[in-house]
């Protein structure tokens, strides 16, 4: 047993390079998402309005699940479920096949100028903090200076300059569309680094076979990139419950609020704004039990149809 021990340090020893970096990533897991788990007891007790957490987080009375039952009771419940759930939604059925798409269009360009070209414009986006990138977006669609609205008056589809920000029934849709514009070239490298190591014989194959490049596309491509798209499309079902705060926030105003209110926004205006600590755990809990049930429901349901999973 000493020398199966001393063999194990031995080995980590002579491997400490990488254990340093792996070690870093551990760190940096406990330090940012586990240990904060911690906090998960002030859903269950009355901490709201505290100024001493740690100190509360001991001595502070149980409540059990006296602030779920609020959250559920809350007249803005409803509205605020079904906003984050429509627009992930949406976002699911429209911004998950577009990398895709992308990364097929670009693997598919045989001009190698052009094809780094479009590469590098459509990645510049994601580097482009929300705060930038909406600010920039906010200038472009804005009623009054904005360059949008004389656009689209001069071709014909406005007859006048139209609010997109303050319309609550059109929030939706520019919370979509700037999303998959900032999201669309990054979210096609994983996509396009599966396709490059398809084998090119499967290609050639199919090209013998009489293929056309539609159906090339069809019977390799796909098929081939099948386990990454399964992988993430989990993942992001997953994440059905989680938005994108940033962007959310520097759209939303008091005039779309009924539709652009989400739970993080929800969480950050009243535990933050109104210091309801415990509630807002609460409400955050929540949130992440339906995300951990619907990523385990995605999971298995992956496994009866499609014979595999996460894990």
């Amino acid at each position: 047993m000493r020398l199966q021990r001393a063999g194990i340090v031995a080995r980590l020893l002579s491997q400490w390079q990488i254990q340093a970096m792996a070690w870093c990533g551990i760190i940096f897991i406990l330090v940012f998402a586990y240990i904060p788990m911690v906090g998960i007891v002030m859903a269950f007790k009355d901490m709201d309005h505290s100024f001493s957490v740690i100190h509360d987080l001991i001595h502070a009375p149980w409540v059990g699940l006296t602030f779920f039952k609020e959250f559920f009771h809350d007249d803005r419940f409803a509205d605020i479920l079904k906003n984050t759930v429509g627009l992930n939604l949406l976002q699911l059925l429209i911004n998950f096949p577009a990398p895709i798409i992308f990364a097929i269009m670009i693997s598919e360009v045989f001009h190698t100028k052009l094809k780094k070209f479009v590469q590098s414009l459509s990645y510049l986006p994601h580097f482009l903090s929300w705060i930038v990138f909406g600010g920039i977006i906010i200038t472009l669609v804005s009623q009054d200076s904005g360059v949008v609205n004389p656009l689209l008056i001069k071709l014909g589809f406005l007859h006048k300059p139209f609010d997109f920000l303050g319309d609550p029934n059109h929030i939706w849709g520019l919370i979509i569309v700037t999303s998959l514009l900032k999201g669309l070239g990054w979210g096609s490298i994983i996509y396009l680094a599966a396709i490059t190591s398809i084998d090119t014989t499967l290609f050639e194959a199919a090209t013998i076979d009489g293929a056309g490049r539609f159906n090339k596309i069809w019977n390799v491509t796909l098929p081939s990139i099948s386990g990454t798209i399964l992988i993430f499309f989990l993942l992001s079902i997953g994440n059905l419950l989680n938005s994108s705060f940033d962007q959310i926030w520097i759209f939303q105003s008091p005039l779309n609020l009924e539709r652009s209110e989400v739970i993080d926004t929800f969480v950050y205006r009243v535990g933050i704004k109104e210091m309801r600590f415990s509630y807002t755990t609460a409400v955050g809990v929540f949130k992440s039990l339906i995300a951990l049930l619907l990523l385990i429901s995605g999971h298995y349901t992956s496994k009866k149809i499609a014979g595999r999973g996460l894990f």
